[in-house]
Order: C-alpha cells, then structure tokens, then sequence
C-alpha cells in the first residue's frame, strides 16, 4: 500500500467534509495532478568548521521530499514541504539527491553536488615556558580542530616527528642540550586547511657551581659590560676542553667585566660561611701581574656585593687563582654572611683601559670549609675551625653576623619576629651540645654573655642542660641596663627563675640555649650576643642583691611605696653606734594605710639554701615600733613569707633579726617589704620617721 497516497487520501476527504456548507463536491484534480516539478535544493553550510549543513528542498507539486546526503550512507530523511534537514559532513565534495513525492503519490528526483571545505584557523598563539631542558608548551586559535608540534630537536627526535595535541592541554619536552631550537606548531582545520607558526625557543639548564664551560646541559650566556666581549671557545692550550674567552676590547674601561652566566645568577646561592669564604678560578692571561677581580652579589640586591682582588703571576699559561672574600677589596663592602651570594663577576686587567687582550677563564669553583670542631667554651664566633651552627626555636631567627661597633668582629644575631612565641630563643651547636661539660659547682656557679640590645630593661634568658637528658636543666635570668651598647651580662645558676628546675652541681651541663625578651611575644627587635663564657670564679655582679648597703654610686635603689608609706636613701643622719656608714634608707609613714610601706626588686631571687635568718640596722624614734620583714615573688604576690619584730631602742641604731627557718625554699623570692608600725596609721611626723641600713641574711 502507498502511505502517502493514503494519507494524502484522508486528508482530501477531511477537505471535503469540512467544506461540505460550499457544496465542494469536485474531487477530479487529485486523480489529474501532475508529478511534482522544478526541483531544487539550498545548502547553508556553517562557517565554525564543524561541518554542518542545512538542507533545505524545494519544488512544485512536492508535498515531501526523501534527502540522500550522498556521503556512503543507504538511507535517506524524509522531510516535509518548507521543512529541513542538518547532517554533518567531513571535508570534500558530495553528491545529494532529493526526490519530491506529489499528492498522487508520483515522484520526481534531482541531483546537487556539495561541497564542504573548512576555513583555515585563526588568530594561533603559542605559549612556551621552560625548566632548563624542558619547555612545556600550549596553543589556541580560532576554527581548529588539533595541534602538531615539531620541536626542531634533531638530536633524537626526526623531522616528520610531530606531538599532537588539543587546545586547553599543555606537552612538555626535554631536549638533550643546551640551545637555540626552532619549533613549528600547525593548527589543523579538521580538512586540509591549516595555520603554521614559526618560533624560536632557548633551553638550558641554569649555570651553577662549579662552573667549568664542558657540560653541554648547561647554558652558558655570558653577560658583558663595559666593553668587554666573550664567549666559550677553545682552551688555547688543549682544544678538547672548553674555556670562557674574554676580549678586553680595545677602548674598553678600565672596569669592564663579564658576568658568569645571565642577571638571574646561579641556580644556587654560594654557600659562604664565616669558615667557607674562598673561590678559585684557573686563569689563562697574556701578562703576569694583570689585577683579576672577582666579584660575588645578590642578583636580586646589588647592594649585597664583596669583591676582592688577586695577581696573575704567570704569561700564556693556565693558572689556578684562589679569590678569599674576608679579604674584600679596599673601599668596597666587608663579606657578611648573613647576606645571599648567587652571582658571580670577573674583571680581567682591573685598572687599566682595553687594549684587545685576551684572557681565558676556567673551572670556578667555591671551595669547601674545612672539617669543624664541636663547639666548646668560650664561644667567641671568631674561629673558622670551629662550627657555629645553632638552633632556633618558637621561631626566634639566628644568623651571622658583624659587630654593629667593629666590623672585624663576628657575633650571632637573633631576631624575635612579630608572632615568635614568647619562649622563643636559641641553642648553641648542633644539638650535641658542647664538646665537654660546663664545670658548674657550688661556687662557680656564673656564666656571661656579651649582649648589645636595642633598650635597656630587657630580660635574657640563659638555660643550661644535659643534652642526653633534658629533664636535668636549670635557667636563670639578667636584665640590660644599656640600649645599643655592648654590655655583659653576669648569669648566675644558684638563683634558678620562677618555676624552673633548681641548680644541681651533680649533674652534667653541657648545652646552653639563649632567649631574649622572655616572657614576652615577638616583636621584631633585634639582637646581637657574643662570647659565651663560664666564669672559674664567681663575680659579685654589680647589680640591686643583698646585702642592702645603700652605698652604691652606679646601682639605683627604686623603692616602691605604697598606702603612705615614703621610702628614699638618704645620707645617714645619725652617724652614731654600730652605724656609721656614709648612706641609710629612711621611711616616713605618712597618713594613708595603718599597712603603709615600701617594697624593693632585687636583680635575683634571694638563696635560702643554706642560710634563713635575716639582720637588718634599725633607728627607730620609741621602742615597742612594730617592724615587718617580708619577701615575696615579684611576678606572683601569693607566693610571700614575712615575719615582724619590736624595737628595744629609741633613737639608736639597733640589729634587730628576722627567723625564716620555715620559709618553703621551692619558692621563688626577689622582692623585700618594710612596713614599721603596722596596724597603726602614721602622721608623717618625727615620731613616724624610721631609718634602716644592711639588711643581710646570716
């Protein structure tokens, strides 16, 4: 059965039926149509290449059209009258039949050729980077399908070898040798059609030491200035090995040098210590006595340079030239070795203007440090036979460094950081400690260090401990008193810090760590510190401890009163009896607080190991005054001890004592306390007017 037909059929009859009210009863056209005729067919193709084509029939009589694409497909898409077809092509010509089916059911065919053809892409960028040998290299256009790259590396890789690769990918390659490679990259259409683009690309490892001109992986631009011109060339002694060729132009200054390698330096920094100061370099030069420069810097901070200077001693020959920076050249920058070194400059013939010589350049080499010893006492930072490495904790940062009042002298710097941890600080050596013990007893209990601080007032932090076991430590504390000076500080083991292991003469001390500020987060400041010594006799630091004599010229006595209490030194104003000594401290107990006193900080915690009785000098204006004698912690007033006894004199000196045999000694005391009189308020009168002198603990 025709379908058509018969559809074609009902739908005549919904005609008919529909126009019944016109008495449209003729039906004799249908069996009289003529096939359909003027057959034509438009193709839109698209213009993104991706080969799709619109197909629109057109006739005629047609009521529907069968569309056979002609691309080896058997079947065909029906489509309706002023409907299309889309179908995608690949590139090349076709042939596409239409055939039109009438209301009768009869047929008309026509054929059309097509032809598909994609537009060459556009707008092709390539994008390379490079990691010494390899480079990785991306690309996009307009209109392409694919990528082809011939990297131009003809060592292993043929001329027809090409990668492939879509648009948002990256390839890599790595190339056997330094150089220049020409690349070619194709940007294909998905047809014939195709865009190329032509580039150059310079690969190569980035120069490090040692440097000796052979190793083909390497890139070995020179940079030149001031008229000199080089290049790698031929040893003019042995044609087998490559050496730095350097023409010092004629006219050229009397400066003109050559930079190993680009701006950017060298791959690492030149690991200069205070005991690793010195390069070699052999050296092929047409007169002896020619001044060879050799100039090392931060490519990042020319600032950051030392140079020094050595003779030729030879004509014509190959000689080997050892360059050490501690001995910079005279008017140009010391060596420090906090700063980065990671280029390096020669200067052939320094002082004299270009005549046209030629020198030759080879095997640069940064000569290791010498095998170190452990660390021991004293630690002065001056021996390059000694290793100085520390280690930092709570993120304090410790470098070398200069002596900011003598740049001949080397000391350790250590800077608190905004955010280090308020423990923050430093050990000396490797972690093994010191290559013996620290011979700490019962009476040479002392250690110092050279301090210079940006302000007085600051507390440093001395710990020492057994580096095999940390549990046996002790700390103690000394304050600065000067700002950006050098001061040094006394370290004394017997008087522990609050909270902190006791002194322990049986134990091996053999690690020493260091914190500045303690107790206190970072804040940026910085630190310098030297000559860490043990002291073989102790010393009686100049600093606020008992005895109290008042007598001092350097120390001040800062009293701290309180409830209307008035504390001062005072000359003695009552040179008579057992005190006769030139100054005394004199309490005035004015209205206030019947508890009104004054306190005094002393430098360390006072030592109660072997001695708890207290004697203190008294002038007291009536006997019976009530005398109170109280030791506390600075930092933790809870933790205190007091006792209180009544005057026997009025208007004389007296000894009066204080029993702290029951005093906790695990506590910790650096603060004493007078109060006269307690529970009574004062007047400020004569009658509540006191002197005091030598308070000692017997």
């Amino acid at each position: 059965m025709n379908l058509t037909k018969y559809f074609l059929g009902m739908a005549l009859l919904l005609v008919v039926i529909s126009c019944k009210k016109d008495n449209f009863n003729d039906t004799s056209f249908v069996n009289t149509a003529g096939s359909p005729a003027k057959l034509s067919v438009m193709f839109d193709i698209t213009q993104d290449n991706t080969g799709l084509v619109t197909i629109t029939p057109n006739g005629e009589g047609a009521t529907s059209y069968d569309i056979y694409y002609g691309d080896g497909g058997s079947g065909f898409t029906n489509v309706a009258a002023g409907k299309n077809t889309k179908h995608t092509y690949a590139e090349g010509a076709y042939t596409v039949k239409v055939v039109g089916h009438g209301i009768t059911g009869k047929t008309t065919e026509m054929t059309q050729p097509l032809t598909v053809s994609f537009r060459a892409p556009e707008s092709l960028k390539v994008t390379t980077t490079t990691n010494g040998l390899t480079i990785g290299l991306s690309a996009t256009a307009k209109y392409q399908t694919l990528f082809k790259v011939y990297y131009g590396d003809s060592t292993n890789v043929s001329p027809l070898h090409f990668q492939s690769f879509l648009q948002g990918q990256t390839v890599y390659h790595t190339y056997p040798n330094a150089g220049v490679y020409y690349i070619t990259v194709v940007a294909l259409s998905g047809g014939a059609a195709t865009t190329t683009l032509l580039d150059t690309i310079k690969v190569g490892k980035q120069i490090d030491l040692p440097v000796n001109f052979d190793n083909p992986v390497y890139d070995y631009t020179m940079s030149d200035f001031g008229g000199n011109s080089s290049t790698v060339a031929p040893d003019p002694a042995n044609s087998a090995n490559m050496a730095l060729k350097v023409t010092k132009t004629s006219g050229a200054q009397v400066w003109a040098g050559t930079t190993i390698g680009t701006a950017l330096g060298f791959a690492t920094p030149i690991p200069v210590t205070f005991a690793a100061t010195k390069m070699s370099v052999r050296v092929y030069s047409p007169i002896a006595g020619a001044d060879i420069k050799l100039k090392i810097e931060d490519h990042n901070n020319s600032s950051n340079s030392v140079e020094t200077d050595v003779k030729t001693t030879k004509s014509n020959q190959w000689e080997t030239l050892v360059f050490d920076f501690k001995n910079q050249a005279a008017g140009t920058p010391a060596l420090n070795t906090a700063d980065t070194y990671d280029k390096v400059s020669i200067f052939f013939d320094f002082g004299n203007a270009g005549s046209g010589a030629v020198f030759y350049a080879d095997d640069l080499v940064f000569l290791p440090p010498p095998v170190l010893t452990q660390i021991s006492l004293p630690v002065t930072f001056d021996d390059p036979t000694v290793d100085y490495s520390v280690i930092d904790f709570g993120n304090a940062q410790t470098k070398d460094g200069v002596d900011p009042a003598n740049g001949a002298n080397k000391v350790k710097i250590t800077t608190k950081p905004a955010g280090a941890a308020s423990w923050a600080g430093t050990t000396l050596g490797t972690g093994s400690g010191f290559s013996s013990a620290i011979p700490l007893t019962a009476n040479t209990s002392q250690m110092s260090v050279r301090v210079y601080s940006p302000a007085a007032g600051i507390h440093v932090r001395l710990k020492v401990e057994d580096h095999a076991d940390n549990t046996h430590s002790v700390e103690t504390e000394a304050v600065t008193s000067l700002a950006n000076t050098w001061e040094t500080l006394i370290f004394d083991f017997k008087y522990q810090a609050t909270g902190t292991a006791a002194f322990n003469n049986t134990y091996r001390y053999d690690m020493a760590s260091i914190f500045f500020d303690f107790n206190n987060g970072g804040d940026g400041r910085t630190y310098y510190w030297d000559d860490v010594k043990f002291l073989a006799t102790n010393v009686v630091p100049n600093v606020l401890a008992l005895p109290l004599d008042f007598e001092s010229t350097s120390l001040t006595y800062t009293f701290t009163d309180f409830g209307g209490g008035q504390c001062a030194v005072v000359a003695n104003p009552q040179l008579s009896g057992t005190n006769t000594s030139g100054h005394v401290a004199q309490m005035i107990k004015n209205a206030g607080q019947v508890y009104g006193g004054s306190s005094i900080t002393l430098a360390h915690p006072i030592d109660f190991s072997t001695k708890k009785i207290f004697s203190m000098k008294v002038y007291s204006p009536r006997v019976g005054a009530n005398v109170l004698l109280k030791v506390e912690n600075s930092t933790n007033g809870a933790i205190s001890y007091q006792q209180a006894v009544n005057t026997t004199t009025a208007n004389g000196w007296e000894n009066l004592t204080f029993d702290f045999s029951a005093i906790d000694v695990s506590q910790s005391y650096d603060k004493v306390t007078i109060i006269f009189d307690l529970g009574t308020m004062g007047d400020g009168s004569a009658n509540f007017t006191y002197l005091f002198d030598d308070i000692s603990l017997n």
